[in-house]
């Protein structure tokens, strides 16, 4: 035997569960500290949720919106607002018909008097853009986010968190 006596592995588990709790939280820190960063916008009445490693470009000049990107993965998030003239589906059809005029190929799409969405590709690239009516029932906002097509998986969480945090804000 190596010198412990019966009952000193009992005074050892609290000693060794106390280090590896230490340790996960040294190492696990930085993945946990990935949070989604909220956005905002004052001019429009939006809200949504950046995902994480997406970092900020900065508000447009006239305040409608701002872009987010991920440069390594080739990934970018741009929201913003606008006011249409026909009512929110007519919006949402000239929002489609403009993503067909710049080579985008309509995969899938979603109307409702809420929101609508659609998907769209073009070469190796993915593009899901969705719009949502805003209060005052006069304006809208958007977000489009566009990756390439080898990441579909992995933004399925990625797509559904930013659906769930889009909405009009001080309704």
């Amino acid at each position: 035997m190596t010198g412990l006596r019966r009952g000193s592995s009992a005074r050892i588990l609290p000693t060794m569960r106390a280090a590896l709790a230490l340790a996960f939280i040294l190492f696990a820190a930085p993945a946990l500290a990935q949070y989604w960063t909220h956005y905002a916008n004052a001019r429009f009445g939006y809200e949504i949720d950046a995902p994480p490693g997406f970092e900020h470009g900065g508000e447009s000049a006239n305040g409608d919106g701002q872009t987010f990107y991920d440069l390594e993965a080739e990934q970018g998030l741009r929201v913003w607002g606008g006011y249409f003239l026909d009512g929110f589906e007519a919006e949402a059809a000239t929002a489609v018909t403009q993503a067909t005029a710049e080579m985008w190929s309509i995969t899938n799409q979603s109307l409702t008097p809420q929101w609508a969405s659609f998907t769209a590709q073009r070469d190796h690239r993915i593009m899901v853009q969705r719009m949502i009516g805003l209060c005052d029932g006069a304006s809208y906002a958007a977000f489009r986010l566009e990756f390439n097509m080898g990441d579909l998986s992995r933004m399925d969480a990625v797509i559904d968190g930013l659906a769930r945090s889009f909405r009009p804000s001080n309704c």
